[in-house]
């Protein structure tokens, strides 16, 4: 079954750019443009794969992350922060918030897509 991947951006143009990359790549995408949103999507599609932008309106996807793994039955999901915080230690908020792998904007489409591709290589089977 072909892998479905959440992408949270509350910016459309950053959305759709990921969306018709992993769209091209075979990848099932779903959206949602708030943390809100993000956590009550996931929840309702359990999907494979998370794709979560940091600044986000309303609640960040540092605390949607953490809700997010905070429940038992998508703790398991990877989640990618996708974001242009670049600073030093913005790598470690998102690990410590439980985001499994950590990309800046702008980024590489093909780099990103190889990143994807290799934690869905590990990701359990579909049920």
């Amino acid at each position: 079954m072909t892998k479905r991947i959440l992408v949270v951006d509350d910016n459309e143009d950053n959305r759709q750019i990921l969306i018709d990359l992993l769209s091209t790549a075979g990848y099932d995408v779903i959206e949602a443009r708030t943390g809100f949103d993000a956590v009550a999507t996931a929840g309702r599609e359990v999907p494979n794969l998370v794709l979560m932008d940091i600044q986000l309106p309303g609640m960040d996807g540092l605390e949607a992350t953490r809700r997010i793994k905070a429940q038992p039955a998508l703790a398991a999901i990877p989640v990618i922060a996708v974001t242009s915080y670049a600073l030093a230690g913005d790598d470690r908020k998102a690990t410590d918030a439980g985001c499994d792998d950590y990309v800046t904007k702008p980024f590489s489409p093909r780099a990103l897509l190889a990143k994807v591709r290799a934690i869905l290589a590990d990701a359990p089977p579909e049920t």
